[in-house]
């Protein structure tokens, strides 16, 4: 998709009068004023004219991608897997008409990615990083339902060792964006009171070019704040130290390398996740060559969020990017803006979560809804001629 857009001229309107010492020559004869009047539009009409010539040798055009990230909130299908503990999803809680709410979730999904930034875009993600999906499987019934399968999304998934079974995937239109590296990276947990592993998501790194252009996605899906926000800190903290070394990794091939690290990570922008570990910046002046500019920083601190518990919005989903993706030659991909999806049919509209997001399961039912949580997107843009 092309946007357009013109340099501003402010041009300098005046306001022509006839004026004089005496009554005749402020009323000019009807011929004068003619003549006079003449001049006067031809001025202004070539003025004017100039102006909109040079505005439009001036237009700037850009392609435009999208770039986003959504939890489908427990997309499982309807098979008993013996190898993995998905007794417990929703789905499978059910006791009646599993395959038809199955059929409903992916249809409900597949509806929110297909609009996800195309008010601005005129198309669906050019890549979209997903999480709590079971397998394989059903990022495929995704990607090849009605909505979506004219788009031709690839798929890069791993299984991870999560004890919920749920993981993290990359979807991403084969016609925009080619990979030419793929890998997941576990984060190895240890519960010092039970004495055990604690088995959670990899986070999933992805190189390859779109349209061209290099750039690396990681997706993340960080450990829960089950048993409290404080208690459960530290594994979020080890999740963004992990995150940080795939990115120094990554910069230490390529310091102008642009990445995009996305995810559920069940903080919030200012957690000591993001400001300590990732030394994310809210303002993107402030980004160092190797630094990284959070968006969502200021969405949260306008009371904005992606998912609400207890009356009180959360932004746990967002999108962080590098600094190169902030200069501004656009002779390649740069960040444009920064969005939560957060359309009104995404939203509850009656009962104990009303203004809530309009979640899919909600005490062992179906409700016909889409997530617990709003998508997050960003743009980017390359001029063209």
């Amino acid at each position: 998709m092309l946007i357009i857009v013109p340099q501003i001229y402010i041009i300098d309107f005046k306001i022509y009068t006839f004026e004089g010492s005496n009554y005749t020559q402020h009323f000019m004869t009807h011929e004068s004023y003619l003549r006079n009047f003449k001049i006067y539009f031809f001025t202004f009409f070539m003025t004017a004219l100039f102006s909109i010539s040079a505005e439009t040798q001036n237009k700037r055009k850009f392609k435009v991608h999208t770039i986003a990230f959504y939890n489908v909130e427990n997309l499982f299908d309807t098979i008993n897997d013996p190898n993995k503990f998905d007794e417990k999803s929703p789905i499978m809680e059910l006791k009646f008409n599993r395959q038809d709410v199955y059929n409903k979730k992916v249809k409900n999904m597949a509806r929110v990615i297909s609009q996800i930034g195309a008010d601005v875009s005129k198309n669906t993600p050019a890549i979209i990083g997903i999480c709590e999906v079971e397998n394989r499987n059903v990022v495929e019934d995704l990607a090849n339902d009605p909505t979506l399968i004219a788009k031709d999304y690839g798929i890069v998934h791993f299984e991870s060792p999560d004890e919920r079974s749920i993981d993290v995937a990359l979807m991403y239109q084969k016609a925009l964006f080619v990979p030419i590296s793929t890998s997941a990276h576990e984060l190895k947990l240890f519960d010092e009171k039970k004495g055990k592993r604690d088995y959670t998501r990899d986070q999933l790194l992805v190189s390859g070019y779109l349209e061209g252009d290099l750039i690396h996605v990681i997706v993340n899906h960080w450990p829960s704040r089950s048993g409290g926000e404080a208690k459960s800190r530290s594994k979020r903290v080890a999740a963004a130290t992990l995150n940080k070394r795939l990115i120094d990794s990554l910069q230490a091939d390529d310091p102008y390398a642009k990445i995009f690290t996305m995810g559920d990570f069940n903080d919030n922008p200012t957690n000591a996740s993001f400001k300590k570990v990732l030394k994310s910046k809210k303002n993107r002046e402030s980004v160092g060559l190797k630094g990284l500019y959070n968006p969502m920083e200021g969405f949260f601190k306008a009371g904005l969020g992606s998912n609400a518990y207890r009356d009180a919005w959360s932004l746990f989903d967002q999108i962080l990017v590098t600094q190169p993706l902030l200069e501004e030659d656009f002779s390649s991909f740069r960040f444009y803006k920064a969005g939560i999806f957060n359309k009104q049919f995404l939203i509850s509209k009656k009962g104990r979560y009303k203004g809530y997001p309009f979640r899919s399961f909600s005490y062992g039912g179906f409700t016909g809804g889409y997530s617990d949580h709003f998508p997050v997107y960003v743009h980017v843009i390359k001029e063209v001629e």
